[in-house]
Parts: structure tokens; C-alpha cells; sequence
């Protein structure tokens, strides 16, 4: 065999190493091949190694546990304590709750530097039992729960380094006009199930919480909307008070609203365009006196109207014009016990198109016996076993009574009702 052949034969198997090469290449993902596909690495624990210690002994009061894992936490609740026991100085979550605990004296917190949390619901303490200033010494303190107890007054002072401020449940009548002005990190305030009426509002005392985003005013005396709110506020609990009006543009200063409670009041018209609001997810106007329907944000995807006194749901007022670019998020509305007669109008689906359930339930139409609609609740979007359901019960209408057809299947079909 000549030299050239030699040559040629060469050349074909550098062709093929180098073919071969090419094949067996990982690509990375930049230059839109294969990616580089690696076996799942699995971590295995080494039980061997011990959990880090805390660099002191654990002191613990010796009514209470500190648990090794919470070297932080002491847990003094559900003990049937009458006083508070003395606190070691490393302590930041304090949990005293469900004791029968009457007076919060200065002495137990006298070593306490970085207490972060206290909790002291569900006890008997009393304003007056509690030493002037307590609190406002303890200057990393968060969370101060203090809500099912027999509080007359606000506790004042408190320290300015507290974010949750919980005190529902107690038997405060009245809001001193500083009680709250020195507390500007306060995200969530709870002063529901107190005795408060609107003439806490005279010295507007929320109005330089500059950070507050939960406020809870539920079942109270209030008659009128709680006056300059901070514009930073998302949930606002006005349940069970006995408001009965909205004045017009009240909204437009809390525009960051997410959730508006307030069923079980006196409300009657609601304005227009009341609930206007970019990011309104829940609203709960249940258990008023309301009449007509009103303007739907397109951020809203909860409506609870049930037990008012609406006769008819006029989507055009709900819904005045259609958007394909914009369309409005509403997936849940609750309408039983009003005075509805007929299903809501077809019009709603085209209005609300990812709407899922409508709840009728019963409608008091007629004041001796309530009324069943003919379709308690319609649910769209069925996964395959609330189909069969549906299937199942309407195979079976031929075989009920009248009475029975009064109260069929819960599903309908939104275009062929």
C-alpha cells in the first residue's frame, strides 16, 4: 500500500476521533444545546455533629419551661398563675397567657434589656395594676398582647419600639388624645370588642400612625366612619358597629386598601363609586340593610352581600362597561338571605369572567317562609369529580318529587338557565 494511502487513511481516522469528539460534547445551556445532565446530589445530615449550645446556662423561672431548642422563649402560659415570676434577663418571648394574673408590677422586668414579646391575654389585669411605665422601659419591645382582659383604659405609655399592639376584648371606653402619638412603627392595632363610640375620634388618634396597615374596630358603638385614617392602611375591621353611612370619597385617602370588613352595621345606600379602589381584594358588607348593588373594583375577587335587602343584582351597575385588556378579578360572591327571585343575569359571566361560585343559599322573599332558589349555588370551572356530582344529580330529577325540584343539584349552567 503506497504512502497517499497511508496518508488517506490517517485523515478518515482523525475525521472520525474528531467526529466522535463532537458527539460526546457537553453543550452548556448558552448555546441552546443539551444541557449538561448531572445525577440529583443528595445531602446526608451528619448525626454526628451536635447542636450549637448557647453560650450560658439557660435560667428559667421555676414556674415556667424554656425550652433548650427556644433558649429565648419562656413559656409561663395555661399555669394558673397570680403573679408574674421573675424574668431572667435573657429572655425576649415572654408568654404568660391564660393565667389569672390581676397586676403587671415593674419589679419582674427590672433585668429585662431585650424583651421583644410579652403576651398577657386571656387574664384579669386592671389599668390601675399596672406600674406607670412598665412597658415604656422596655425599649425592643415588638409585640404587646393584652387583648381578653378587664382594661378600662388605654395603657399608657408604651414604647415606641412596638409594631403589634393587640387590645381587644377589654373594656375600654375611651382613647386619650397622646396615647398613641408616640408610637410610629405600629403596623397592627386591635381595639375590637371594647366600648368605644365616635367621640374617640374628636382628637383624630390614628392620624399620625404613619405605618399602620391593620386596624381593628370590631364590635364597638361606632355610628360613623373612624375620621383621617393614615393613607398606609390595608385591612380596616369595622364589624358589628352600628354605622350607617359612608360619606362619599372616603376611600380616596386610603387607596392601599386590601380588605374592608364591615358586615353586621345599619348601612343602607352605598355611593357609587364607594369601593373604587386599585387593590381592593375583600369586601364584606354582609348583614346590613343594603337595597341596590354597587360599583365592583377590578382588583376584588371576594363579595360577601348576603342578609340585606337586595331584590335584584343590576350587573351594569356592578360592571358599566367591559374591558377584554383589563378584566375584572371577582371569583367569589355571596348573595343569600336578600330578597332575590331569579338567578343573577348571564351578563355577569361576561363581566367577571374567572367568577367560580355564587352562593344563593335561601332568599326572604316572602316573610313567613324563606325561598329557595332553584339553584343554591352555581359553581364554574367543576374539576371532574364535582362533574360527575353534577351529572349524577340531574340523571336523577325525573325521579323526584315537586318538592324535591325545588331544592335540586347546587350546579347550573350560567348560559342555559
Amino acid at each position: 500500500m503506497g504512502t497517499l494511502s497511508h496518508l488517506s487513511i490517517l485523515h478518515l481516522l482523525w475525521a472520525a476521533l474528531v467526529f466522535c469528539q463532537y458527539e460526546d460534547y457537553d453543550f452548556e445551556d448558552e448555546y441552546g444545546g443539551e444541557p449538561d445532565h448531572q445525577l440529583p446530589y443528595y445531602f446526608n445530615p451528619n448525626t454526628q455533629v451536635e447542636a450549637p449550645r448557647f453560650p450560658f446556662p439557660v435560667e428559667c423561672a421555676k414556674e415556667c419551661f424554656c425550652p433548650p431548642a427556644f433558649p429565648l422563649s419562656m413559656y409561663c402560659d395555661h399555669r394558673k398563675l397570680k403573679t408574674i415570676p421573675n424574668i431572667p434577663s435573657h429572655v425576649q418571648q415572654l408568654y404568660l397567657q391564660n393565667n389569672n394574673i390581676e397586676a403587671v408590677p415593674a419589679g419582674p422586668f427590672t433585668n429585662v434589656t431585650f424583651i421583644r414579646e410579652i403576651n398577657l391575654s386571656y387574664n384579669n389585669i386592671k389599668l390601675h395594676m399596672i406600674d406607670h411605665g412598665v412597658f415604656a422601659k422596655l425599649s425592643h419591645l415588638v409585640q404587646l398582647h393584652l387583648q381578653h382582659n378587664e382594661l378600662e383604659e388605654f395603657p399608657f405609655p408604651l414604647p415606641s419600639s412596638l409594631e403589634r399592639l393587640l387590645l381587644g376584648f377589654n373594656k375600654m371606653s375611651r382613647l386619650p388624645g397622646n396615647a398613641l402619638e408616640g408610637l410610629p412603627n405600629v403596623t397592627v392595632l386591635d381595639l375590637c370588642n371594647n366600648l368605644l363610640d365616635d367621640s374617640v375620634f374628636k382628637q383624630k388618634p390614628f392620624s399620625n400612625m404613619k405605618n399602620l396597615m391593620q386596624l381593628n374596630l370590631c364590635n364597638n358603638k361606632l355610628q360613623t366612619m373612624p375620621p383621617d385614617l393614615p393613607p398606609s392602611l390595608r385591612h380596616l375591621s369595622l364589624e358589628n358597629n352600628s354605622i350607617s353611612h359612608i360619606p362619599e370619597n372616603y376611600f380616596n385617602r386610603l387607596p392601599h386598601i386590601i380588605a374592608l370588613r364591615m358586615s353586621h352595621n345599619n348601612l343602607q345606600n352605598i355611593p357609587h363609586n364607594t369601593f373604587n379602589l386599585p387593590n381592593l381584594l375583600e369586601l364584606n358588607l354582609g348583614h346590613n340593610k343594603l337595597k341596590q348593588v354597587f360599583y365592583i373594583p377590578r382588583s376584588l375577587q371576594h363579595l360577601y352581600i348576603e342578609d340585606n335587602e337586595i331584590e335584584n343584582i343590576n350587573v351594569t351597575v356592578m360592571c358599566p362597561t367591559l374591558d377584554p385588556l383589563n378584566i375584572k378579578q371577582l371569583t367569589y360572591i355571596r348573595v343569600d338571605q336578600n330578597k332575590l327571585t331569579s338567578p343573577i343575569s348571564t351578563y355577569a359571566f361576561f363581566c367577571f369572567p374567572l367568577i367560580r361560585t355564587i352562593y344563593y343559599g335561601e332568599q326572604n322573599v316572602t316573610v313567613s317562609r324563606p325561598t329557595q332558589l332553584r339553584t343554591s349555588v352555581f359553581r364554574r370551572f367543576l374539576t371532574p369529580e364535582e362533574f360527575q356530582e353534577a351529572e349524577e344529580n340531574h340523571e336523577t330529577l325525573n325521579q323526584e318529587t315537586e318538592e324535591d325540584h325545588e331544592a335540586e343539584d347546587n350546579y347550573f349552567h350560567p348560559y342555559y338557565q
